[in-house]
């Protein structure tokens, strides 16, 4: 059964909304564990939307590896480079803050970080 769903600018859509579907699919790649997974804040959820970012489930793995790595060495906040772009994680909290694609790396400075994890 599809859901019919007027936005404010009085578009219809059927289904969920977007925001919804991705909070879906984060809580499904993040594992069932939520006290074990990583967590994306709400703007780092807005960023990864933004900017199509493919949350696979072995992105996820390997964002949760690089984390437990960077945990284990004392890091309190991150950023972890995949082949395409850079997740700023709060390690304690293991926390997404914020995402950046390649192009918006590019002459930027990363303040307020201990570590770095190379995917």
């Amino acid at each position: 059964m599809n859901n019919l769903n007027r936005n404010p600018a009085g578009i219809t859509t059927i289904g969920a909304d977007f925001g919804t579907l991705l909070k879906e699919q984060l809580d499904k790649n993040s594992g069932a564990d939520k006290n074990q997974g990583l967590q994306f804040s709400k703007h780092a959820q807005e960023r990864v939307a933004q900017r199509g970012i493919d949350l696979t489930p072995e992105l996820m793995e390997d964002l949760n590896s690089a984390v437990k790595k960077a945990d284990a060495k004392g890091a309190k906040d991150v950023v972890i480079f995949d082949s395409m772009n850079a997740f700023i994680v709060n390690v304690p909290n293991k926390t997404v803050v914020t995402t950046m694609s390649g192009n918006e790396m590019r002459d930027n400075v990363f303040t307020n970080i201990d570590g770095a994890v190379i995917l």
